[in-house]
């Protein structure tokens, strides 16, 4: 009966494992990037697409995009967006367990290597400039 509830109390320890705050990353320009609106635009475009996701709407500021893995996990985001600063922000999900501000840490994994792509794609059209 021990060896049941140990096995039980392991059991539920890694459910909770996999869920995580919501991640909604706010990221300002770096001061040496010099982006207009269409820069950054582009930046967040493109890493969008080179990260899956699919981009649903562009407006001049703000962008809403989606992501569908394996057929089961689905996740909506909108990013908000100025040649300053950029915000991406939790919208809808289903397959990942979202309930009371918290989801699977996969989405959180996705968000933060999509900002990670923004932020490099920034630099790297800055220094082409």
């Amino acid at each position: 009966m021990k060896q049941l509830f140990a096995l039980l109390f392991c059991a539920t320890l890694l459910v909770g494992c996999t869920s995580k705050p919501v991640l909604n990353p706010s990221e300002q320009v770096p001061a040496n990037v010099h982006a207009d609106q269409a820069t950054m635009q582009k930046a967040i475009v493109d890493a969008l697409t080179s990260r899956g996701w699919t981009v649903q709407q562009v407006t001049p500021t703000d962008i809403r995009a989606a992501i569908t893995v394996r057929n089961r996990h689905r996740a909506q985001i909108a990013i908000n967006y100025s040649p300053l600063d950029y915000q991406i922000q939790y919208v809808n999900s289903s397959g990942l367990d979202y309930k009371d501000g918290k989801i699977h840490r996969n989405y959180n994994r996705w968000v933060a290597n999509l900002s990670n792509t923004i932020r490099q794609n920034l630099t790297t059209a800055t220094n082409a400039q």
